[in-house]
């Protein structure tokens, strides 16, 4: 099999690259070593926000902000997004006044996303919130998508545009020969000039094979859903401080997640949930609504992915392997970022460079040293 470019990686992020690639003009394979959206991106809240954003992901995070806006442009469906905004409470002074410096400062930077609010407009927005929150930030135009419909769109556009799509497809050796890759797989042989390597959390895995060795970590974050309950909650709603996000679904049930760990496999293939690391996000969401207390809990699950010491991804060029382009560690925040992640490393495929700066993402931050030949 030859192609202009081999995408390692079917979650999300490796469909919008090959995606946004294919329609360029180029031929595009994507392998994965399990099925489309199988970890990180079929496990996710699939938070769709602006909200307390890194100041280097901003950029990058505004740009698909307006693009989940007309996501129908991209891949022919919405996603399930809903615009129902996102809050970020404080349930004290030390949380409010950290809420407040940071709108401050993006406001002094000139973005106007953010906007803080004080406690009866809260209530107007979440009744039934608990009584001791104080205040919060607040994006109007942040809100959430369904995570399997993104990944069916995504995967449709992409084979409609030409991607060759091979699941349980496992990448063992990766050999640079001149100017193409010649990569062996589980499926056989693949030869492309360009790689890019998507592959979430077994991201490091393939950066060894390919000669540009890499440190991560694998989150692996848990999520509860629950039985269907009377509407409470319109907005996303997180605690600064808190391993915590909260929100409604459209059918009743509530969906808590926000951070807590499950426990990794020691051969680091899979996870599972810890029920007492989940208790504490439980804990947090009844703490912010006491109306639920009491509620059912009918699913959990837990997800994988890779995770940086920064928590900020790596998106660029190899530095020290021609032909080889990173897309990975979003560390629990890289939902909402598919579309213009795609779209910047469609740049680096294409054309060599984009006009976005990678600088905080470039991946020698994280390199190691390079493995014994």
């Amino acid at each position: 099999m030859k192609a202009d470019l081999l995408v390692i990686g079917g979650g999300l992020h490796g469909l919008s690259a090959a995606l946004q690639s294919a329609r360029r003009g180029i031929s595009v394979i994507l392998v994965e070593r399990h099925f489309l959206g199988r970890h990180a991106s079929g496990a996710t809240a699939a938070g769709v926000r602006t909200l307390g954003r890194h100041p280097a992901e901003l950029p990058l995070s505004l740009e698909a902000a307006d693009t989940w806006h007309v996501m129908k442009d991209l891949v022919g469906d919405d996603c399930g997004f809903s615009a129902c905004g996102q809050l970020q409470v404080a349930e004290d002074e030390a949380a409010l006044a950290k809420i407040k410096d940071r709108v401050s400062r993006l406001e002094a930077d000139g973005f106007t996303h953010e906007r803080l609010i004080g406690p009866t407009e809260l209530r107007s927005l979440v009744p039934d919130i608990a009584p001791h929150c104080l205040g919060a930030a607040w994006t109007f135009a942040d809100g959430s998508a369904d995570p399997h419909r993104t990944i069916r769109a995504f995967r449709d556009a992409a084979i409609e545009a030409g991607v060759q799509i091979l699941e349980e497809c496992l990448v063992t050796r990766l050999v640079r020969r001149s100017s193409h890759w010649f990569a062996e797989t589980s499926k056989g042989a693949i030869e492309a000039g360009l790689i890019v390597n998507a592959a979430g959390a077994w991201a490091d895995l393939v950066a060894e094979l390919a000669g540009d060795p890499v440190h991560q970590a694998i989150r692996t974050s848990m999520m509860v859903v629950t039985e269907r309950t009377a509407a409470r909650v319109r907005p996303v709603v997180a605690s600064l401080g808190q391993k915590l996000s909260f929100k409604q679904t459209a059918q009743g049930t509530l969906v808590i997640g926000g951070g807590a760990q499950g426990r990794l496999a020691p051969d680091r293939q899979s996870a599972s949930v810890d029920v007492v690391a989940l208790a504490a996000s439980v804990g947090a969401a009844v703490r912010l609504f006491p109306a639920i207390q009491g509620i059912r809990i009918v699913r959990t699950w837990v997800g994988m992915e890779a995770m940086t010491h920064d928590h900020l991804p790596v998106i660029g060029l190899s530095h020290r392997v021609e032909g080889l382009v990173h897309a990975f560690g979003f560390s629990g925040h890289g939902f909402q970022l598919v579309p213009s992640v795609g779209r910047a490393v469609a740049d680096l495929v294409c054309q060599g460079r984009t006009d976005h700066d990678l600088g905080a993402f470039d991946v020698t931050r994280i390199a190691t040293e390079r493995a014994a030949a």
